[in-house]
């Protein structure tokens, strides 16, 4: 094979990996070998208005639940194209879930990712783009929370949320009395100064996170931003903190090194450890 034919087809090689990473049962096959790894079995949780996908390692009934929410996932093609499935292709929250040994560990998707949108009438492109944190989704969220605590005998919840995931967790955390800590990574916690900044368009069906932030002031809190991230860059978690006014329970953490979706693996079996004590 001379120099040129190997080149042409390492090259192959990696945009058939590229393609194969935008196949949606690649991506959902991927969750599930993810999720086997840490050893989470699958669920589906029915709320009023959609089906919620995850998975869960539940061994001690009555305990703490450590929650994790997913980013936005796969939710633009690019600044101009909304994607098809917002089911993600690099789903962090997820390897998170998935290296946290603790006994109750549950990951929740997004709504419309990871499975058959077919059967879905909800899953309409407006839930992953303006209408993300809208009324409809996260009270389906509280739907969700309130079964899993019942079934697993009043469990309260440690919640962690990536990204648009880290919104979901904050205003459920300011909406409800059964949240016993908070963590965000990269946590779009204040959608409109973000847009904004980004010139974007607005969420105009969402609810912004910082409006409520306040309510969590009781909730002990922690913000990871990555010093390379350029998604959600570090000022919208400060911003997020100064709103929520005790510097005594929420704080942010700056990761060196870390961007939004890069460096978070490595460290998360270390971080993820460090649950936020009463404040």
């Amino acid at each position: 094979m001379t120099f040129r034919s190997f080149i042409f087809v390492v090259l192959a090689a990696a945009l058939l990996a590229g393609c194969g990473t935008l196949r949606v049962e690649n991506r959902i096959g991927n969750a599930n070998t993810l999720a086997k790894s840490g050893s989470l079995g699958p669920v589906r949780l029915k709320t009023s208005k959609f089906l919620l996908a995850g998975f869960q390692r539940v061994t001690k009934t009555g305990a703490p639940i450590i929650l994790y929410i997913e980013g936005d996932g796969f939710a633009w093609v690019d600044k101009y194209t909304i994607s098809r499935n917002p089911t993600p292709r690099n789903p962090l929250a997820l390897k998170l879930a998935a290296a946290d040994q603790s006994d109750n560990v549950i990951y929740l998707s997004r709504p419309c990712q990871f499975i058959d949108m077919e059967t879905e009438p909800f899953c309409q492109n407006k839930q992953w783009t303006s209408h993300r944190f809208s009324r409809d989704i996260i009270n389906g969220f509280h739907e969700t929370l309130n079964w899993i605590s019942q079934k697993y005998g009043s469990a309260e919840f440690h919640l962690v949320g990536f990204s648009g995931g880290g919104a979901v967790a904050a205003i459920l955390a300011a909406e409800r009395q059964d949240i016993l800590s908070l963590r965000t990574i990269g946590g779009n916690l204040d959608h409109a100064a973000l847009n904004t900044a980004k010139n974007v368009s607005p969420l105009t069906g969402s609810i912004n996170p910082i409006n409520s932030a306040a309510r969590t002031q009781n909730i002990p809190q922690i913000h990871y931003s990555g010093a390379k991230d350029t998604v959600v860059p570090a000022w919208i978690s400060a911003r997020y903190v100064q709103a929520v006014g005790n510097s005594s329970c929420a704080t942010v953490k700056i990761i060196s090194g870390a961007s939004h979706l890069e460096g978070w693996e490595s460290l998360w079996p270390k971080l993820g450890h460090d649950i936020p004590p009463p404040c």
